[in-house]
């Protein structure tokens, strides 16, 4: 399943509309980025330095990868691996978008497969990062599933704007 499909089936109803609404928010994060050329998602957009590949990236790693495999799920090895990335935000030159995109289909796969499992949106989280973020602020999976829905939302809109600065194209413009 990737990111621009519709999202897998969950037992509880309220996970299926959790996702059904990311899913809407990732299609966007990949339908805004459609038919920009390489050199342009490498681009740097705005002055603190990031491009829409880098955004990607980060959503990749620093949300659909650490939010359902390493605080829902716990998984002691992802925790590890994340910890290794000094800044997803930035995309080394040469990397292939094509790479950098489906890293980010592959994640939203993952994270799909995490949240189906879950028997219920009550679930509770398995780890907290609290030298991150203090004490926990989140504490299910419907607060993770919503917070996730936000920034994925808060991001696509980033990359709204940088599209629209790099070549004029507008997403989704209701006049």
């Amino acid at each position: 399943m990737s990111a621009s499909e519709a999202p897998p089936e969950a037992r509880d109803p309220e996970i299926r509309a959790l996702l059904s609404a990311l899913h809407g928010q990732r299609r966007h994060v990949l339908g805004i980025l459609e038919g920009l050329e390489a050199d342009a998602l490498h681009r740097p957009v705005l002055p603190s330095g990031w491009s829409c590949l880098g955004l990607v990236q980060h959503l990749a790693l620093d949300v659909e990868r650490f939010w359902f495999q390493a605080v829902f799920r716990g998984n002691h090895g992802v925790i590890a691996s994340l910890a290794g990335i000094e800044d997803a935000w930035q995309v080394a030159p040469g990397t292939s978008p094509d790479a950098v995109l489906a890293r980010y289909r592959a994640e939203t796969e993952l994270a799909d497969a995490v949240v189906t499992a879950a028997a219920t949106a009550d679930a509770p989280l398995a780890w907290w990062p609290r030298d991150l973020f203090g004490e926990p602020h989140l504490h299910t999976l419907r607060d993770l599933l919503l917070h996730v829905v936000t920034e994925t939302a808060c991001h696509a809109g980033h990359l709204d704007a940088a599209r629209e600065l790099l070549d004029g194209r507008r997403w989704l413009v209701l006049t």
